[in-house]
């Protein structure tokens, strides 16, 4: 059976990823995970996977896992991904998303393997695009407008030099944002829903409290985006990079004026200054054409069924 190791599979995209590798019954899949790491995202598939205790800041750890597995394909998704944190605590952003994948990089040449390795980037690569720039293609300038966008571009750059410099084969994808069960509560589309479940419980006042609803997203189901990865490896060009994107355009405000369809109350809608960002994206819409026609991957869930099943995952936990 094929190898597959997926670094942050305990986390939202990980998760997932990991259930579409084993449905085909074909790969045996190991993740990474810290001693702090909380698993519930995998608990239900844990009998099916090989955990291995990994800190990706730590070399010899790191160097020791990749060594012991041997992986013919590594998803690399573990880094620090929420966005107001990195301003919050940029050094520990930095240093966790480019120090990790380095060891990761270090540990696979150490090693003597030649796997295809994956590296999730992100759309918030691109920061500040402006107008005739949309949708934005891969080959579109890079404003960074974050720290955590910062470490995603050294993390994306770092990939390609070890692709020239070594050989690796590193695909590189920008996956713009996406949600689904299981996101994070901190992301808005996640906060949002579990702000609903809530306010249906009577466990809140009916008011959702929202920032800037102005913002237009790029929104795909994580479901199709890990497709969207496993497609990457088998059929992307090592050195290339890749948008991973529906290519439609949904405000914030449409976000919650679906939810707010799907609750059983009515709620008020507030905005809390505690919520805005200090800079923020106005515009992410993405060009996937170039992936599309490599790896013939079309999205095929639509935001109303993402939104459903979410705000039925929080119902469920709250």
């Amino acid at each position: 059976m094929k190898k597959a190791l997926i670094t942050g599979i305990t986390g939202f995209a990980g998760s997932h990823l990991a259930e579409y590798l084993l449905a085909d019954g074909k790969t045996k899949v190991y993740g990474t995970f810290r001693w702090r790491s909380r698993t519930e995202n995998v608990e239900h598939i844990m009998d099916r996977l090989t955990m291995v205790e990994c800190d990706l800041c730590d070399a010899s750890a790191v160097y020791r896992a990749i060594s012991e597995i041997r992986p013919d394909v590594i998803f690399h998704l573990a880094a620090q991904s929420f966005v107001p944190t990195s301003w919050i605590a940029p050094y520990d952003t930095l240093m966790n998303n480019i120090l990790g994948e380095l060891n990761l990089f270090e540990a696979v040449r150490r090693a003597g393997i030649d796997p295809t390795i994956q590296i999730a980037c992100s759309s918030e690569e691109y920061g500040l695009v402006f107008e005739d720039e949309v949708p934005i293609k891969e080959t579109n300038p890079l404003r960074p407008q974050s720290p955590y966008a910062v470490s995603k571009i050294a993390q994306d750059f770092l990939g390609y030099q070890y692709y020239r410099s070594y050989g690796l084969r590193i695909i590189r994808t920008r996956a713009f944002n996406h949600t689904g069960p299981r996101r994070g509560e901190v992301f808005v589309t996640s906060n949002f829903a579990k702000q609903v479940a809530e306010i249906e419980l009577g466990l809140r006042e009916p008011i959702l409290w929202v920032g800037n609803l102005e913002a237009k997203r790029d929104f795909t189901d994580v479901r199709d985006v890990v497709e969207a990865y496993s497609l990457a490896v088998e059929h992307g060009e090592p050195g290339e990079v890749y948008n991973i994107a529906s290519g439609k355009a949904y405000t914030i405000r449409d976000v919650v004026d679906i939810l707010l369809g799907m609750a059983g109350v009515e709620i008020e809608v507030c905005q809390a200054p505690e919520r805005l960002r200090p800079s923020d994206v106005p515009v992410l819409i993405g060009d996937s054409t170039r992936f599309r026609i490599k790896t013939g991957w079309q999205p095929r869930i639509p935001l109303d069924k993402t939104l459903a099943d979410l705000l039925n995952y929080w119902r469920m936990r709250v």
